[in-house]
């Protein structure tokens, strides 16, 4: 009886391994499967391009006023209403929409390619006023060539320290010198 003992212990040891090895091996194939699958991060560009294809142009409009005024929970908010998605994926979506702000596209035009740095700003048929003030200065912008959209860009590059950008966009979009621009930039990267 001893001596069947001993080779079945080891059976019983060499199958518990193989067990494991197999586990292992599926848990590695799913993680590499899961991996492989394309899936936008949450800020990327790719996710801006869709959460922007969500929205009318007047949902459009109010979400980005809402994000150059800095009002982030109202932005999302309004996503969340216009698409249904849920909290986190409105959260994600207007994080990626702020980091890479997207134009409106109609539904069924065809996604065009991004603007090119060397074209002529659009001239709108109003004249836009960006007003920034720190302390007891306070600077104005007014020009028919900025709107919501390209003010809350010229904010977000501001913000996130790309100073130098933003007062080349502003002046771009206006008829102000780059001194101006830094200026006026200055007062926003609070």
């Amino acid at each position: 009886m001893d001596s069947l003992l001993t080779p079945v212990l080891i059976l019983v040891l060499v199958a518990a391994g193989v067990l494991l090895a197999i586990r292992a091996w599926s848990r590695r194939s799913q993680r590499a499967r899961s991996e492989a699958a394309p899936q936008p991060a949450p800020d990327s560009a790719e996710l801006a391009r869709a959460a922007a294809g969500k929205l009318s142009e007047e949902q459009h409009r109010r979400l980005y006023a809402l994000i150059a005024q800095g009002q982030a929970m109202a932005a999302i908010k309004v996503y969340l209403e216009a698409t249904g998605e849920g909290l986190r994926a409105s959260r994600d979506a207007v994080t990626a929409l702020a980091a890479h702000p997207q134009p409106f596209r109609a539904p069924e035009a065809a996604p065009e390619a991004a603007p090119d740095e060397d074209d002529v700003p659009q001239r709108f048929s109003y004249r836009y006023r960006a007003i920034a003030s720190k302390g007891d200065v306070t600077r104005e912008v007014s020009s028919n060539m900025l709107n919501d959209e390209i003010y809350g860009r010229i904010r977000t590059l501001a913000k996130s320290g790309d100073t130098e950008a933003a007062a080349t966009a502003l002046t771009r979009h206006s008829d102000i010198s780059m001194k101006q621009a830094r200026e006026f930039i200055a007062l926003l990267d609070d």
